[in-house]
């Protein structure tokens, strides 16, 4: 029994690992004040840009910076429409996720003449048999929580996330924290997108982000856009996915998805206030324009 709960908690903390990092991501932009559902065409992109380097570079560190590097300029591109040009954020959401299905299937096809993976990359070392890449997650979202909790940065995110035009009042530049917090997000969902094609596995595949990056924005919402609330969601997803072999061995007659759907129904009473509401920063999804307020 022991050996079966060591191993639930290892299978747990594996599958948690890149929701969690992605969903930290999201959960620093959209605290600032833009609306992020790009994660998933972030992480595919990230996932892409780290076999790629790591396949031409031999190197799975600097593939991990390729992979952050990518999900990086895609998040800037998120930022450049949603800020600068204030445009719509959930439409350019949406682009992002279709056009990183699409770029990189078409480069899959124009790098090695077929649509569905990559030749077997460098994969990241592993420590007591778990990937380096994990301990730099569960590494970052330990440095998130002190930065988000007990720093005058994270004061300063929820501040231009809630009431923008009084952090402007006081000498806060909203569109700089804003961009930073935007790219940011990009860059954490480009680390879970590596930890997939070189953590998980040593290739990427077509479409290896499997609606990792909706289920990091479910966390988000169940937990409250609080950084403690979103590890904990992640945690809890994770578990969800490990769990369903091991309810399939000692519990045949319980079908696995119930127990995958449990995560999603939760965050479903967390919209509805069931659970406890859930109320996303006041100034979300509004560009901000001093000039036509």
């Amino acid at each position: 029994m022991v050996g079966i709960i060591l191993s639930l908690i290892m299978a747990t903390l594996r599958q948690a690992a890149p929701i969690l990092i992605t969903a930290i991501g999201g959960m620093i932009c959209e605290v600032s004040g833009v609306v992020n559902i790009g994660l998933e065409g972030m992480m595919l992109m990230g996932a892409f840009f780290t076999a790629i380097t790591s396949y031409y570079t031999g190197s799975w560190f600097l593939g991990l910076i390729g992979g952050i590097v990518g999900g990086g300029l895609v998040a800037g591109l998120h930022a450049l429409i949603s800020i600068k040009y204030k445009g719509n954020q959930v439409v350019s959401g949406v682009a992002i996720n279709l056009f990183a299905t699409g770029f990189t299937v078409f480069m899959l096809r124009v790098l090695f003449k077929q649509s569905s993976n990559t030749p077997t990359v460098e994969g990241a070392p592993t420590i007591f048999g778990v990937s380096i890449i994990i301990y730099i997650i569960y590494a970052i979202a330990l440095l998130a929580t002190v930065y988000m909790n007990r720093t005058v940065g994270g004061l300063r995110l929820r501040a231009v996330g809630e009431y923008p035009l009084a952090a402007d009042t006081v000498g806060i530049n909203v569109e700089k924290v804003r961009y930073k917090a935007v790219i940011l997000s990009g860059a954490l969902a480009g680390i879970g997108g590596a930890y997939l094609s070189i953590g998980a596995l040593s290739q990427f595949t077509k479409e290896m982000s499997s609606g990792r990056g909706f289920i990091a924005l479910a966390a988000i919402v169940f937990g409250k856009w609080k950084i403690k609330g979103v590890i904990m969601a992640s945690l809890l997803f994770g578990f969800a996915d490990a769990s369903q072999n091991l309810v399939q061995q000692y519990f045949p007659f319980i079908p696995s998805q119930l127990i995958q759907m449990a995560p999603y129904v939760l965050t479903l009473l967390a919209l509805s206030g069931v659970v406890g509401k859930a109320v996303a920063p006041k100034a979300s999804g509004k560009p901000y324009d001093k000039d036509n307020l």
